[in-house]
């Protein structure tokens, strides 16, 4: 049985597990499949919008495919979840995500 396999087993007994879900999109961003992982994402966001985590895989995935704008409303979507349930670890993760993408934080900026 196969990691996806065994994640849709326990989703079967355990629907309403964010972290199920959670690891499923994460496993099919392993196998490069953007479009199943770019769907769980947004069901993730819709579904579960508390499960921070999701918030920076989902903007990176998106930068990747293109669409920096999407993945920069995903980022402070992300930034304002986390400022709610005073969540810093993963607020400071998602500011640094949106910096990059702005363009602020760039590693030269030290010299």
């Amino acid at each position: 049985m196969t990691r996806i396999e065994q994640l849709q087993q326990f989703l079967l007994e355990n629907p309403q597990d964010p972290f199920l879900h959670y690891a499923l999109a994460m496993e099919y961003a392993k196998l490069g499949d953007d479009e199943k992982t770019l769907t769980a994402f947004e069901n993730m966001v819709k579904d579960y919008p508390d499960y921070v985590g999701t918030y920076y895989h989902f903007g990176k995935l998106l930068e990747k495919k293109g669409e920096p704008e999407r993945a920069r409303e995903i980022y402070l979507t992300g930034i304002q979840m986390c400022r709610r349930l005073r969540n810093i670890h993963a607020l400071s993760e998602l500011q640094g995500a949106l910096n990059l993408l702005e363009g602020f934080g760039d590693e030269d900026e030290d010299d």
